[in-house]
């Protein structure tokens, strides 16, 4: 079982969630069942399949739940891709958030390889 909390990857993915949060606040209250939702889920679902993953007991586990989040760390650029475009996301925020979600799938790929299963 590992730790999560201590978890670089986790406390970076904590703080995303937060600014996602932040960023979707502002976002017209028509796509509250739509846009919203799915990039607020998605961004929840980061650390918290990390979190699941350090919980479990064999690497093998802890491995699939970084794949996951892995996965919805893309679901989630995809999301912001689509709402800047429309222009409900702003390009500084676009930005920051590409740059972030970059860093952590680049640190959950080399957790990944570092669990050698």
């Amino acid at each position: 079982m590992h730790r999560y909390k201590e978890l670089k990857v986790w406390q970076k993915a904590i703080d995303l969630a937060v600014e996602v949060y932040r960023i979707t606040e502002k976002l017209p209250a028509e796509e509250r069942f739509g846009l919203i939702s799915q990039i607020n889920r998605c961004a929840i679902s980061i650390p918290s399949n990390i979190a699941e993953g350090a919980g479990r007991n064999t690497n093998k586990d802890f491995n699939h739940f970084l794949g996951i989040s892995l996965g919805s760390s893309f679901e989630l650029d995809t999301q912001m891709i689509i709402s800047n475009r429309l222009g409900y996301v702003n390009n500084a925020d676009f930005e920051e958030i590409e740059k972030e979600l970059e860093y952590i799938q680049n640190m959950i790929v080399k957790l990944k390889q570092n669990l050698n299963v």
